[in-house]
């Protein structure tokens, strides 16, 4: 049985977490919920293991404190049950025995247990335990987290510095040609130059912290971007490139900026990964055209159309999920099949909608829809496009 009565604790800062409790002794429950509630744990309980097993799936514990022996499902058992769960089986899990048998807490320990405390407990050695556990796991959770960042973050920097690059490759590559036209050398280094402050710029945008975003928005100064001057940039960057695969580009946008609330750097971001896609996916001798028109109210719409192949509607499922190729020949081993998804995850952050239909007589067109700025409120923001 455990201890009656609470002793009194001096003041300690708990490390917040939550634990789910198992016991079959009502008593129990109470008294050793309201010691880790004065502590700051928020406690869940549970009164055999069926029930500890369902509560524990949705209230994702930090820590498992579990009676062993119980009726029903016992303690080894629901061990035995969380295992075969990869999320609870990562959960530690502290063992509460009456018990002082040898072979018992052996046998708890082979079930996957990482502690016992004995009853009844001495309320401070419980604590200290409980916390030292927590600690542990919230850290390790939190590696985890700095981990998955660092990864992503790896993922977006390898991705967007290939386009600049890709295009510093093609403008060397040109002058390098001993029949390179003379009058065309000052847009090749026009190019490389360009290309190498964009990658400059995106680098540095990665390092730029949330905070200084933050400041940026409490001083009146909304990411903005003319959709308009964009397609311009984009023309400027790539005709040549994709004239070299045989492809011409055609435009339809509005006299006006056509301004919608996202980083002019990142809405070029986006369109470049569509532009990048129609040089490796459309037919050469085709078109790319770029259309800005209005779409529903509140919205402008950038549109990129080819008249390549297409996607197939079985593709078309799959067409914006991370590590996904266009093409199940794509032999471009620089491809990480990520340029959609992080385009899509991109728009969707400053409220629009990224997404893709069949074109009319052919082709394929992916639709960047963005939330437009108003003039009252572009008034604060200068609209660029970088």
């Amino acid at each position: 049985m455990l201890a009656s009565g609470i002793i009194s604790l001096p003041n300690t800062t708990a490390i917040a977490g939550r634990i789910l409790l198992v016991d079959d002794q009502p008593a129990n429950l109470r008294v050793v919920t309201t010691l880790l509630e004065r502590q700051g744990y928020q406690v869940a309980t549970a009164g055999d293991g069926g029930a500890a097993l369902e509560r524990s799936r949705y209230y994702k514990p930090d820590l498992i404190l579990l009676d062993m022996m119980m009726p029903g499902m016992d303690g080894f058992e629901f061990m035995r049950e969380i295992k075969l769960d990869p999320d609870l089986t990562r959960i530690p899990t502290v063992f509460l025995t009456a018990a002082h048998d040898r072979e018992l807490l052996l046998r708890a320990f082979d079930a996957g247990v990482v502690d016992y405390v004995t009853k009844p407990f001495i309320p401070e050695e419980l604590l200290a335990r409980v916390n030292a556990h927590i600690v542990l796991k919230l850290t390790r959770d939190r590696l985890e987290r700095v981990a998955q960042e660092r990864q992503h973050l790896v993922n977006l920097v390898a991705h967007d510095l290939k386009n600049p690059l890709t295009s510093v490759l093609f403008a060397s590559e040109m002058l390098m040609q001993g029949e390179c036209n003379a009058e065309r050398v000052p847009r090749y280094l026009g190019i490389i130059h360009e290309a190498t402050q964009d990658a400059i710029g995106y680098i540095r945008s990665y390092l730029e912290t949330q905070s200084s975003r933050q400041r940026n928005a409490q001083q009146g100064q909304p990411p903005v971007a003319s959709m308009s001057e964009v397609v311009a940039w984009l023309v400027e960057r790539y005709a040549l490139q994709l004239e070299a695969r045989g492809i011409h580009i055609t435009t339809h946008v509005p006299d006006r900026p056509c301004a919608v609330g996202i980083e002019a750097m990142v809405l070029r971001q986006v369109a470049e990964n569509l532009v990048t896609n129609v040089g490796k996916y459309a037919a050469a001798g085709g078109e790319l055209n770029f259309q800005v028109r209005a779409g529903a109210p509140g919205y402008w719409q950038l549109l990129v159309s080819d008249r390549g192949p297409g996607i197939p509607a079985f593709k078309q499922r799959e067409l914006f999920k991370p590590f996904t190729r266009l093409s199940e020949d794509d032999d471009d081993l620089n491809s990480s099949g990520l340029g959609l998804s992080l385009a899509r995850q991109i728009v969707m952050n400053a409220g629009g909608n990224l997404y893709y239909e069949d074109r009319e007589g052919g082709g394929a067109r992916f639709v960047i829809e963005l939330p437009a700025i108003t003039q009252a409120d572009a008034g604060s923001a200068k609209v660029a496009v970088g």
